[in-house]
C-alpha cells in the first residue's frame, strides 16, 4: 500500500482499534468486578472470612449469612440490633476489650475474640473492623471481618487452665495460688484487710501410695480435694501444691476462733474412711495456720509462718491444727535438738515411765497400768508422755524407745501382784519392723513376766500396713499369749473384718466418742452402747478412756462397759507411787473430778503484763483457762477490778476480778478464749499492725513480746501513780 492510502486510511484503522481496545478493557473490568462478589460470596460460603457491617449507632446492618448459621440465630434476630448485644468478648480483661467499647472508640480494631450472647452455641469468633466515613467526613458505622476460631480458643483456654490448674485435682496450682495471694495481699494492704493461709498436708498418704498403688493415690487426691471444697463454705482459694500439699486462702479472715473451727471441720472430714476401687483406706490431716499482716506482710512471709504451724502441728501429734506464734521458730529448733539428744536419753536412763490405771466399771479396783514415756532432760527438765509421744514419732528411733518402753514397763510390773496387767502403747513403724515379736519374747522371757499380764495396744493405723506383715505379726503374739487390745476404735480404719480376723481381747472407746450430746436418746450413746455389745459378742472387753467428769462417767456407767480410765480418778502416776498403793492391799481409786465438767484449766507458771489505767503490771500467770485466769503478785486489788491481761503476741484480753486473796486474784475474761490447736489457749483477735503502722511504727508482722506500750489499748507504761503494789518478796523477774 502506498503510504498516501496507508496514511488516509490509517487514521481511521487506528481510532477503530483503539475503541476496540477500550471497550474491551471495559468490558474486562466489568467481568471482574462480577467475579470479585462471586468470589467474596463463595469466601463467605466457605466459613473461611464473614463479614459484618453496622450503622451509626451500631446496629448491625449487614452478617454474612454463613455466620448466622454457625451460631443457630435467626438472620431476623441479628439485624437491626446493637452489635453488642448480640456478641460478648471472651477471655482477656473484659473491661478494655468489650465491644461496646470498642465501636465506642470509632477506631480500627483486630482480633477481638467474641462469642454470642444468646443460644447455646459455643462458637468463638475472632472480629476485625474499621470505621466508615462519608465523603464529607460524617461517620456511618463499622464494616469488618470474621473468623471462626473456636477450635484453636479453647486449645489456648486449656492451655492456660493448665498451666493455672492442677490436671488431677482442677484445684489451683503453686503457680497460681502464689499469683493469687501476692495479688490479694498487695491489694490488701492498701485496703487495711486481713487474710488467712492455711496450710495442710496429708498423714499417712505415702501408706496408700505403698499398699494400694499410685492409682488408688491419685483417686485419693480427687477425693480430697472434692472434701475441701465442702469443708470450707467460706469466700476462698484452694490450691494443691503438690504431692499431699494443700493451702487455702482466707480473705478477711483473723478471727482465730472461727478458723481454728473451719480447721478442725477440714480435719475431720478428711479423717473420714474412703472407698476406693482398690480399697477402703483411712488418712489423717495437720493444718497450719498464719495471718496477714499478724503474722507476715508479704507472702513469702505469711506462707512461711503458715509452714512453720503446719511443722508445729505435725510435729504436735498429726491430725490437729496450730496457730503460728512467734515463738514456733525457737520451738522448731529446740525440737530438733530434742530429736538428737534421744539416742542419749536412751544410753543415759533418762527416759522413764509413769502408769494411768485402768479400773472395773463395777468396783473402780485398778486392773491394769498404762504405761506412758516420759523423758528427764537435763535441760528441760520433764517431758511429759504427750510432748515426748510427739518427738519419737518422727524420729528414727521410734523402734529403739518402743523396745525399751516393753522391756522396762516388764521389769517393773514383776514387783506387782499377779491380777494387775500392764499396757503398752506400741507405735504402727514399731509393730511392722523386723523382730517386733521376738523383741517382745525376749522381755517376758528375762523379767520371767507371765505373757498374759502384758497387753499391747496398738491403733487401728497399723491395718494400713502391709497385710501379710500384720497378720502374721498378730497371729505370733497370739502364740506367744500377749493380750492385745485396739486402741482408739473409731478413729481410723474402723474395719469390722479387722476385728473379726484380729485376735483382740479389748476395745478402747476414746474419747472422740465423748464430746457430743450423750443424752439418754441421742445417736452418740447408742453407738456406744452398740460398739459394747459387738465386743460382747465378739468376746472382747470394752475400756472407755478420757474421763474428765462426773457427768460422763455416770452415763458410761449405763453402757455396760468393762474398764474406766481418766484424769476423773488419777492422773499418770510415777512408779514409786504405784508401789506405795500397791503395798496398801487392793488399790481402789474413787472419783475426785467435779459434778460437772468445767474448762479445763492449764498451770502455766509464767510472767505476764496485766494493765489497769494507764499503769502496768507485772504479774505471774498461773493457771489459764478460756474463761479467765489466776494471776499472782499483786496486793489490795479490790474485786470488780478491770484489768487488760497483756498475753503476749498481741493477745490483749479484757478481764474482771472475780476473788481476790491476798496476792492472788482470778480473773474473768470479757471474751472466752479459743483453743490454738496444740492443747493451748489463745485470744480470738489480736491487735492490728495496722494500728501500729497508724501510730508511727513500720507495718510488719506482730513482734512475741509485750504490748504495754502500743498504740490501740495498750497504754503507756509508768504514766501513773501504781494504784496496787507487789506482794512482798515477789521477784518479778523470776516470775
Amino acid at each position: 500500500m502506498p503510504l498516501k492510502g496507508l496514511l488516509s486510511g490509517g487514521n481511521g484503522g487506528l481510532f477503530a482499534t483503539r475503541s476496540a481496545e477500550r471497550a474491551t478493557r471495559a468490558n474486562a473490568a466489568n467481568m471482574s468486578n462480577d467475579d470479585k462478589l462471586a468470589m467474596l460470596d463463595e469466601l463467605e460460603r466457605s466459613g473461611l472470612g464473614w463479614f459484618w457491617s453496622t450503622d451509626a449507632e451500631g446496629n448491625l446492618t449487614y452478617l454474612s449469612g454463613t455466620i448466622a448459621d454457625r451460631i443457630e440465630i435467626s438472620m431476623d434476630d441479628l439485624i437491626g440490633y446493637p452489635l453488642p448485644t448480640l456478641f460478648a468478648a471472651q477471655g482477656g480483661d473484659g473491661r478494655t476489650q468489650s465491644v461496646a467499647l470498642k465501636l465506642g472508640s470509632r477506631k480500627a480494631f483486630s482480633n477481638l475474640s467474641v462469642a454470642p450472647s444468646r443460644g447455646g452455641s459455643d462458637v468463638v469468633i475472632r472480629l476485625s473492623g474499621r470505621p466508615s466515613f462519608s465523603a464529607n467526613g460524617k461517620f456511618e458505622g463499622f464494616r469488618g471481618t470474621g473468623t471462626d476460631i473456636t477450635e484453636q480458643y479453647h486449645r489456648e483456654e486449656e492451655t492456660q487452665r493448665l498451666a493455672k490448674y492442677d490436671s488431677l485435682t482442677g484445684l489451683a496450682n503453686r503457680h497460681r495460688m502464689a499469683q493469687i495471694i501476692d495479688s490479694t495481699l498487695t491489694a490488701f494492704r492498701a485496703a487495711k484487710r486481713n487474710c488467712a493461709i492455711m496450710m495442710m498436708d496429708l498423714d499417712r498418704f505415702k501408706q496408700v501410695n505403698d499398699t494400694l498403688g499410685h492409682a488408688a493415690g491419685d483417686e485419693l487426691l480427687k477425693e480430697v480435694a472434692n472434701r475441701l471444697k465442702r469443708a470450707v463454705d467460706k469466700d476462698c482459694e484452694i490450691g494443691r501444691l503438690g504431692g499431699d500439699e494443700f493451702q487455702v486462702m482466707l480473705p478477711d479472715m483473723d478471727d482465730r476462733g472461727e478458723l481454728g473451727e473451719i480447721a478442725n471441720k477440714i480435719i475431720a472430714m478428711l479423717t473420714q474412711p474412703y472407698s476406693l476401687e482398690e480399697g477402703r483406706c483411712v488418712i489423717g490431716a495437720s493444718v497450719g495456720i498464719a495471718i496477714a499482716p499478724h503474722d507476715g506482710v508479704t507472702r513469702e512471709e505469711v506462707v512461711r509462718s503458715a509452714d512453720l504451724a503446719l511443722y508445729a502441728a505435725k510435729n504436735g501429734g498429726r491430725g490437729q491444727f496450730r496457730f503460728y506464734s512467734g515463738d514456733l521458730e525457737n520451738e522448731t529448733i529446740f525440737r530438733r535438738r530434742l530429736e538428737g539428744d534421744l539416742m542419749e536419753a536412751i544410753r543415759d536412763d533418762q527416759l522413764f515411765l509413769k502408769y494411768q490405771p485402768v479400773l472395773s466399771a463395777d468396783k473402780l479396783i485398778v486392773v491394769g497400768l498404762e504405761a506412758q514415756i516420759c523423758w528427764n532432760h537435763p535441760e528441760r527438765g520433764e517431758i511429759d508422755a504427750a510432748e515426748f509421744h510427739s518427738i519419737v514419732d518422727n524420729s528414727s528411733l521410734v523402734v529403739d524407745v518402743g523396745e525399751w518402753a516393753v522391756r522396762t514397763a516388764c521389769e517393773q510390773a514383776c514387783l506387782w501382784p499377779e491380777t494387775l496387767r500392764v499396757s503398752v502403747n506400741i507405735p504402727s513403724r514399731q509393730f511392722v519392723s523386723g523382730g517386733f515379736v521376738e523383741s517382745v519374747a525376749a522381755a517376758l522371757e528375762a523379767t520371767d513376766l507371765t505373757p498374759a499380764r502384758l497387753e499391747l495396744e496398738i491403733k487401728e493405723a497399723v491395718f494400713l500396713s502391709d497385710t501379710n506383715v500384720v497378720d502374721k505379726t498378730l497371729a505370733s503374739l497370739f502364740k506367744l499369749g500377749v493380750r492385745l487390745t485396739l486402741d482408739e476404735f473409731g478413729t481410723g480404719y474402723s474395719s469390722l473384718g479387722y476385728l473379726r480376723r484380729a485376735p483382740f481381747d479389748n476395745i478402747k472407746i476414746g474419747e472422740n466418742f465423748f464430746q457430743g450430746n450423750l443424752a439418754k436418746d441421742s445417736r452418740e450413746l447408742a453407738l456406744i452402747k452398740a460398739i459394747v455389745a459387738l465386743a460382747k459378742a465378739l468376746g472382747m472387753e470394752t475400756i472407755a478412756t478420757g474421763i474428765e467428769s462426773m457427768e460422763l462417767l455416770e452415763v458410761l456407767k449405763t453402757c455396760d462397759v468393762s474398764s474406766l480410765q481418766g484424769s476423773i480418778f488419777t492422773d499418770p502416776v510415777p512408779i514409786d507411787d504405784v508401789h506405795d498403793e500397791l503395798a496398801n492391799g487392793t488399790w481402789v481409786i474413787e472419783p475426785a473430778g467435779p459434778r460437772t465438767k468445767r474448762a479445763k484449766r492449764r498451770t502455766v507458771l509464767r510472767k505476764i503484763q496485766v494493765i489497769h489505767d494507764d499503769h502496768s503490771y507485772d504479774v505471774t500467770l498461773r493457771n489459764l483457762s478460756r474463761s479467765g485466769a489466776l494471776i499472782e503478785g499483786l496486793v489490795d486489788v479490790p474485786i470488780d477490778t478491770q484489768f487488760v491481761v497483756d498475753l503476749g503476741g498481741g493477745q490483749l484480753a479484757v478481764a474482771t476480778v472475780i476473788r481476790t486473796s491476798g496476792d492472788t486474784q482470778g480473773l474473768e475474761f470479757e471474751q472466752s478464749l479459743v483453743h490454738d490447736g496444740a492443747g493451748g489457749l489463745c485470744t480470738r483477735n489480736r491487735v492490728s499492725p495496722y494500728a501500729l503502722a497508724a501510730a508511727g511504727a513500720p507495718l510488719k508482722a506482730l513482734p512475741s513480746g509485750d504490748y504495754k506500750g502500743m498504740e490501740g489499748g495498750m497504754l503507756n507504761a509508768n504514766q501513773s501513780i501504781p494504784k496496787f503494789g507487789y506482794a512482798v518478796g515477789f521477784d518479778v523477774d523470776a516470775a
